[in-house]
């Protein structure tokens, strides 16, 4: 019997948490173009996992600031709004946290 390697999944591939494969099937379900290359799931899951990282991050150093052990959605906003390059990229999705404390 020949020794067959283990798979990995695309996401352990590119060392990432987000997965590939999940970002790859909306993309094809939603449509957005004919064609799809190999990589580009793989590049947008980086892109939305370091963008998450780093709001998670800025939230947890202002809910830490302001003493308290948990981020909140009020931190969340907070970020996005007073970062220039958050508020900038999230500038149309954003109309709601202004109804927020």
């Amino acid at each position: 019997m020949a020794w067959r390697r283990q798979r990995r999944s695309r996401s352990t591939r590119a060392e990432l948490q987000f997965s590939v494969s999940r970002v790859d099937r909306y993309l094809r379900e939603g449509n957005y173009c004919r064609r799809l290359s190999a990589s580009t799931p793989v590049l947008l899951a980086g892109i939305l996992e370091y963008l998450t990282s780093n709001i998670l991050m800025l939230a947890a150093e202002e809910a830490f600031i302001r003493g308290k052990k948990r981020i909140t959605p009020e931190h969340l906003c907070w970020v996005i709004q007073n970062n220039r390059q958050l508020s900038q990229l999230f500038k149309e999705n954003t109309k709601s946290l202004d109804d927020l404390p």
